[in-house]
């Protein structure tokens, strides 16, 4: 009798997880809407743009991007294809130029970030997915921000721990005098190129 009890309490607890489970994987399309938003939504913005990474050009790289502040403050995540399981390959910030230049030196500035005024002007930027009018917005928001990119590295299809930092084709390292001139917010949106 004791046994056939602990076996009935099993089954129980058995089907009232699977219920649960089952419960909450099939829950319609209403409820699943209605729940908390999380980091990963809202990376609908999709471009692309080939980038420089260990001194070859190579692309175009498929970014799907999120505003998470209005200066503008922009994260993508970048991937090599637009398959649904590709994996994430490189991320960039992009960021409103009042914010970058005043904060970063210009060594520094030169290595590693870029002017998204240079890129878009050079032609190679493509903003999907959106009307032109809406693509033009995009691409004269962006072009007031600064960019930097961080390349995962793979060796076949594993991530080895090392990143590297990428640069958009076309980047113009500034001089001393140019980058000042930026900092105060009187250089042109080329650059001053």
């Amino acid at each position: 009798m004791l046994r056939k009890l602990a076996f009935f309490a099993v089954l129980s607890v058995f089907l009232l997880m699977a219920g649960g489970w089952f419960g909450h994987a099939s829950k319609p399309a209403a409820a699943q809407q209605h729940e908390a938003a999380t980091p990963v939504d809202g990376y609908t913005v999709h471009v692309t743009a080939p980038h420089l990474v260990n001194g070859h050009v190579m692309g175009p790289y498929h970014h799907y991007c999120k505003v998470i502040a209005p200066d503008p403050y922009i994260v993508c995540q970048i991937y090599d294809t637009t398959e649904p399981n590709a994996p994430m390959t490189q991320i960039e910030f992009i960021i409103a130029k009042k914010l970058t230049r005043p904060a970063i030196d210009r060594e520094s500035w030169n290595r590693l970030w870029h002017d998204h005024a240079v890129e878009i002007a050079g032609g190679r930027v493509k903003v999907l997915d959106l009307p032109p009018d809406k693509a033009k917005e995009v691409a004269d928001l962006v072009a007031t921000t600064d960019g930097i990119i961080y390349n995962i590295e793979y060796d076949g299809k594993l991530p080895n721990g090392k990143v590297t930092m990428a640069q958009a084709v076309g980047h113009k390292p500034l001089t001393a005098p140019e980058y000042e001139q930026s900092r105060k917010g009187t250089a042109t949106t080329a650059g001053a190129r």
